[in-house]
This record gives C-alpha cells, sequence and structure tokens, in this order.
C-alpha cells in the first residue's frame, strides 16, 4: 500500500489522467448495454459527464490530501525545533 500511495504521490496527474479514463471507458461500457435507447452521441456525452463528476472528487479528494500531508509536515518540522 506505501508503495502504490508513494507513486500516486510523485504521479498525481497520471494518477488522475489514467482514472479519468477508465471512468469514460466503464460509462461507456454501462451505457452500451443492450437495453439503453440513448443514440451514441448522447451515450458518449454521459460517459464524459460521468467521468468528470468523479474526476472533480478525485481532484478533491488529492487536494484535501495534498493539504494535510504539508500540514503534518510543517507540525513535524516544528517539534524538531
Amino acid at each position: 500500500m506505501d508503495a502504490l500511495q508513494s507513486w500516486v504521490s510523485e504521479h498525481k496527474l497520471t494518477s488522475i489522467g489514467a482514472f479519468w479514463a477508465s471512468a469514460v471507458g466503464a460509462s461507456v461500457a454501462y451505457n452500451s448495454r443492450p437495453k439503453s435507447s440513448l443514440k451514441p452521441s448522447l451515450k458518449l456525452i454521459h460517459a464524459r459527464m460521468h467521468a468528470q463528476a468523479l474526476t472533480l472528487a478525485v481532484l478533491s479528494g488529492a487536494a484535501v490530501y495534498h493539504y494535510y500531508e504539508k500540514r503534518t509536515e510543517g507540525q513535524s518540522q516544528k517539534s524538531l525545533n
């Protein structure tokens, strides 16, 4: 788990882009089921909207993580002084 966390910490934009691409793929796959009566263009628009919503959630989580990471670094440096 630590290796994954350190890789994501070093490659933030790559991991967010990969998450976005997988979310688009999952949404397209879900919307292309036979019961869906939407046009292909609407399916793609919905997939993009779902992926954008998920990406905003991931970006918000990354911002919170970054904030608390920097905050704990600052507190640990103050305790060393």
